[in-house]
């Protein structure tokens, strides 16, 4: 498990930009990683983080819906293990955020809103519903489809290459 470390790091900081703490990343990186499901002592060992670490870790994945518990026949260990696909953790976490982040601010907003009749909350709250129901709806594709949804989409974003111009010689 040489490289286990290093993809932990870079993991954990990817998990970062979408909202999980590090040894939340990094024990995604090792149950995503691992050949077989591993328990939280096996994530010890193999991460270097404290048992501590890894139970809370466990517990915010748990949350995000990004890892499941087994359990093997006979064994009274939990054992670990998250989807396979990279899209399918997309739309997990475009789920996770949409319902922990989305929501509570749709409802202070419209509260705000209620309360005073701002009309550019009235705005913001309006386009963050939008945000939130085109969340929602990436959230229940299949991942295939996600992955085909946001590139066509990164490709529509994207600026038109401008052409070279020819030297006059």
């Amino acid at each position: 498990m040489a490289h286990a470390g290093d993809f932990s790091l870079l993991l954990a900081s990817v998990g970062e930009v979408f909202g999980l703490s590090i040894p939340a990343g990094r024990c995604l990186a090792g149950i995503w990683r691992a050949a077989e499901p591993p328990c939280a002592d096996d994530l010890t060992a193999a991460l270097g983080l404290s048992r501590s670490n890894v139970s809370t870790a466990l517990k915010e994945l748990r949350d995000w819906g990004l890892v499941s518990r087994v359990r093997a026949p006979g064994d009274r260990k939990e054992y670990f293990a998250a989807p396979a696909d990279p899209w399918d953790l997309a739309r997990i976490v475009i789920a996770a955020r949409r319902r922990r982040q989305i929501a509570p601010l749709l409802d202070r907003l419209l509260a705000y809103e209620a309360e005073t009749g701002d009309a550019r909350a009235a705005a913001l709250h309006s386009m963050l519903a939008t945000v939130g129901e085109a969340m929602g709806r990436q959230a229940l594709m299949p991942a295939a489809e996600l992955a085909r949804h946001l590139s066509a989409a990164d490709e529509t974003a994207s600026p038109a290459k401008k052409k070279k111009k020819k030297r006059k010689g």
